[in-house]
């Protein structure tokens, strides 16, 4: 089975207070803030790990490549999802400040055209501009299948049929399709037994983790000698323009920390109503 994982670099999400508007509000800027796999990438990147070994044996049974759209310095996440032990990589240079969801689904698209894997695993949405809206273009280009949220996977040994568990606010939803597909995964991915390929043994137990498998010594120095093909959007023939302009950004108003208790639930509503204006 072969799995393509886009990821991507993004700035610290735990560092976000420290996020700010450049002085003429035309962008966002991340300057003294440290680059950081995208945390849902991370998760989906452990599932497709999964769903290519013999956790049992200890042993590899399909290949996974990730793929992303970055500088030359974002060699270093890529290096970081082949030492978690993807197989390969793929940097299609770009800026992430001139590409909208529309173009990074055009150019997964031409990538997975290119590849031919047997499934995308992606995470649903990243921590800086939380579109949500890559995967459903990248199926919709493909003609793939899309299965969002996933919080458990199972497949056949060369991943030809997939299904997916998601939550709802009613229930679980269980979906069935034949591969190949576009899967974005939610944290219930992690668990221990969330994930079944036909090849590893159905009573075989992951540890309990919070993100993606730690990177061992041995995995980093392996990870330097891994291949990383590089390209560019014109040599993978993406044409796409941007849909998606901005005008402006600034940072919400500072809150006043003034505080006003109310003595019953009339009173409240009457000064969401008056005061507030929002109902």
């Amino acid at each position: 089975m072969k799995i393509l994982v886009p990821i991507k670099r993004v700035a610290d999400p735990d560092n976000a207070n420290k996020v700010k508007v450049a002085p003429d509000g035309s962008s966002v800027t991340s300057e003294g803030l440290e680059w950081k796999l995208n945390p849902f990438d991370e998760w989906s990147l452990e599932a497709a790990l999964r769903l290519t070994e013999n956790a049992a044996e200890k042993s590899r049974v399909g290949e996974v490549v990730v793929v992303t759209i970055g500088p030359k310095d974002a060699t270093q996440t890529i290096r970081q999802g082949l030492a978690m032990g993807a197989e390969r990589a793929i940097r299609v240079e770009g800026d992430d400040a001139q590409l909208d969801a529309w173009q990074v689904a055009s150019v997964l698209a031409a990538v997975a055209k290119k590849e031919q894997p047997d499934l995308i695993i992606m995470g649903k949405q990243v921590v800086d501009g939380d579109s949500n809206v890559v995967p459903q273009y990248l199926a919709e280009l493909l003609g793939w299948p899309a299965l969002n949220y996933a919080q458990s996977l199972t497949t056949d040994a060369e991943g030809k049929t997939v299904k997916a568990q998601r939550e709802l606010d009613t229930g679980v939803e269980t979906l069935e399709v034949d591969g190949p597909a576009v899967i974005t995964c939610a944290d219930r991915i992690l668990h221990p037994q969330a994930v079944k390929n036909g090849v590893t043994p159905d009573d075989f137990t992951y540890p309990a983790i919070e993100g993606g498998r730690y990177a061992t010594l041995k995995g980093i120095m392996k990870a330097k000698r891994k291949p990383i093909d590089e390209t560019t959007v014109g040599d993978l023939g993406v044409e796409a323009a941007a849909t998606v302009q901005y005008t402006a950004f600034e940072l919400p108003p500072a809150r006043s920390g003034n505080t006003t208790f109310v003595e019953s639930v009339e009173e409240l509503v009457e000064k969401l109503h008056a005061d507030a204006k929002v109902l």
